[in-house]
């Protein structure tokens, strides 16, 4: 039986709120920002924190997937328009593993021009006056339709002027509510020489740790249905890109959520129903897959899987050397 879909034809968005809770214990491990470390923030019931940013969330959505031991995508979404890039004759990256997916520089500023002129062509006529969203929904779709769903930013002047965006349609992020902090510590042990020069990481370094606890952690989704129904690519498109969103939801609860070393989670209900529209349970990643096979093969002729090379040195930046504390994030 196909996967009933009627509750969205109207519906502006769907929302999921999906509680979680440590995997062991009590404690986690959230993320760090530069200059920042925890992000908590103040409301008229206590202190929060995010646990994970919607920049993060969108990598691991797409990460579901992708197969790492065939750098591929999973079996059920072949078909799927994106594109790879090879260095030397051997796989180097896709848009699928891209924090800037297709405005990704592995494909735009290597010394192979095939792919940037291709979108040239397509996206030719559009430098000056409104930009034409079902065109560039259309190239979109045709080489990498992951950007219809996390978003694009063509950020090249040659490309009308930089100014070919789409926003995301499919955001997540992870909150916790009356979070408070769980001080903790230790050290690193030198049984050699505890007394040695520790800058050169020789001796004994205590060091301070802070987790958290929470009443309650939360996994916010929300897939704006009135987006990708303004993409103007028919209802098979629409179908097609729904499911996508819902399949990577599965494979991100029903898989992992080791977010990092400390914050291990796991969903703590049994049905994952949406707060909108009322009534719609997230179906089950057998028959999400079944039904993505046969929406990417109902739009078959209009993707592609495109490959680029870049066989360019990969220089290093002037700023070589120095301390990176970059988050975890990869910026879309």
């Amino acid at each position: 039986m196909a996967i009933d879909l009627t509750s969205f034809d109207k519906a502006p968005r769907l929302l999921f709120s999906i509680p979680l809770a440590p995997l062991q214990g009590s404690r986690f491990q959230p993320t760090g920002f530069p200059g920042l470390g925890a992000a908590t923030f103040e409301t008229p019931k206590g202190t929060n924190l995010l646990v994970e940013s919607a920049q993060s969330m969108a990598n691991r959505l797409e990460l579901c997937c992708w197969d790492p031991e065939k750098n591929d995508l999973v079996a059920p979404l072949q078909g799927l328009s994106h594109v790879r890039v090879t260095r030397k004759g051997k796989f180097f990256t896709d848009t699928v593993l891209e924090a800037h997916r297709i405005n990704s520089p592995y494909l735009l500023e290597g010394s192979d021009k095939s792919f940037f002129n291709l979108l040239k062509e397509k996206l030719g006529g559009l430098e000056a006056g409104p930009i034409d969203r079902k065109r560039l929904a259309e190239v979109l779709l045709e080489l990498d339709a992951g950007s219809l769903i996390h978003g694009a930013f063509l950020a090249k002047k040659e490309l009308a002027g930089g100014r070919l965006r789409v926003a995301r349609a499919l955001s997540a992020f992870i909150e916790a509510d009356g979070v408070r902090v769980a001080p903790s510590g230790g050290v690193k042990n030198d049984h050699v020489n505890p007394s040695g020069d520790t800058k050169k990481g020789f001796g004994n370094v205590p060091f301070a740790r802070d987790e958290y606890t929470a009443e309650k952690i939360t996994l916010y989704v929300n897939l704006d249905l009135g987006q990708l129904r303004g993409y103007g690519l028919g209802p098979d498109a629409v179908r097609l890109l729904t499911l996508l969103a819902l399949y990577k939801l599965r494979r991100l609860v029903d898989g992992s959520l080791r977010l990092r070393t400390a914050c291990d989670l796991r969903v703590a209900t049994a049905e994952l129903a949406a707060t909108a529209p009322a009534g719609f349970a997230l179906p089950a990643e057998e028959a999400l897959a079944g039904e993505l096979q046969s929406a990417i093969a109902r739009l078959g002729k209009q993707m592609r899987v495109s490959e680029v090379v870049y066989d360019d040195e990969l220089k290093r930046g002037a700023d070589e050397g120095q301390d990176d504390a970059a988050d975890a994030d990869g910026d879309e």
